[in-house]
């Protein structure tokens, strides 16, 4: 691989030698005498079938989760030709022909070349399981951090400034005409901000908890648009307490007010239910706004919320969670999430 660092190299050598040395020790369990001559075979052999390995490596996978299937062909290589050209190195060394008397002694030869390969086998499986691992790890790194930046951008969205300022300025001039229901809307703020706080940090909450959210919200738009918004929430109690990706249906809403029902002079009407279809489970946002027809509405299904969705889904479902996005019978628009019914 061509990312490999300098102390990852010293690090396998390391490993290698300390390989090569248990196998010189142990071939000479039976008479120390042959000591020198097995460590110097058994190190000039191991180094240069780690080193033969090691290069193949290097300039032919160059994409490890695609092209590691290259190491059956690579480690039989360089095995067999580590094994001839470090025997050629001991001989050299020890001023000795050991190829004459292997030859002469075929099954030898073959005993330690099988030796020499499982060997091999075993220093590239070690090696590659700690390259997996490590190449894991960092993979699972980027996927938190990019993670916490999508909740980060996502609750972003949720807090818009725009959206609280403009709840606050109605709040203000609630407080003196109508006190009761500046309380009421201080209530469902309070509400609001707490659930989206706690809800951008955890990773699933109840159907029953997204539901209140999304009440609180509407809530709010209704004192801001007055008698423009209606809107109507059914949740069966039966789905109550399945779990689901939190923040999940509150971009949908925000699209369907925000770019359906607030452009519209008389306003609308916006629906979210939940219902159970065979093994999935339906969520539906359905509003009476403008549609699919405007260039704003248009942008709006291209737009942050959806795609936030979209990502959420299939990271927490994979292929088996989907949204549709659909014009309305009579005007508006649905989105339509399914994902699997954990019972």
């Amino acid at each position: 691989m061509r990312s490999t660092t300098i102390p990852t190299l010293l690090k396998h050598a390391l490993i290698s030698v300390g390989l090569n040395t248990f196998i010189a020790l142990t071939l000479s369990a039976m008479d120390v005498r042959y000591l020198w001559i097995n460590m110097v075979f058994s190190q000039c052999i191991g180094l240069s079938i780690w080193v033969l390995i090691e290069t193949a490596q290097h300039w032919l996978i160059t994409d490890w989760d695609r092209q590691w299937r290259r190491l059956v062909v690579i480690v039989p290589v360089g095995v067999v030709v580590g094994y001839l050209l470090g025997t050629v190195a001991a001989d050299a060394v020890l001023q000795i022909d050991s190829f004459g008397a292997l030859l002469a002694q075929p099954q030898r030869f073959l005993g330690l070349l099988t030796m020499s390969m499982a060997a091999g086998a075993l220093m590239t499986y070690f090696f590659l399981s700690r390259r997996q691992l490590a190449a894991e790890k960092q993979r699972a790194e980027v996927a938190l951090r990019q993670a916490a930046e999508s909740r980060l951008k996502l609750l972003e969205t949720q807090l818009e400034p725009h959206m609280l300022f403009n709840t606050l300025a109605n709040l203000r001039i609630l407080i003196s005409l109508d006190p009761v229901r500046a309380q009421t809307m201080l209530d469902h703020l309070i509400a609001y901000l707490r659930a989206t706080l706690s809800a951008s940090r955890a990773h699933k909450h109840t159907l029953r908890q997204e539901f209140d959210r999304l009440q609180d919200y509407l809530e709010l738009m209704a004192v801001r648009m007055g008698a423009r918004l209606q809107f109507n929430l059914s949740l069966p109690p039966e789905l109550a307490t399945q779990e689901v990706p939190p923040l999940l249906l509150q971009p949908l809403v925000e699209n369907s007010i925000q770019h359906g029902l607030e452009p519209k002079v008389e306003g609308g009407s916006v629906t979210v239910s939940a219902r159970r279809e065979g093994d999935n489970l339906c969520l539906e946002v359905i509003d009476t706004g403008l549609g699919l027809d405007t260039s704003t509405n248009i942008a709006a299904a291209q737009g942050f919320g959806l795609s936030q969705v979209r990502e959420r889904l299939s990271t927490v479902y994979g292929t088996t969670g989907t949204i549709n996005l659909v014009a309305g019978h009579a005007g508006g628009t649905c989105v339509t999430v399914t994902f699997p019914f954990k019972k």
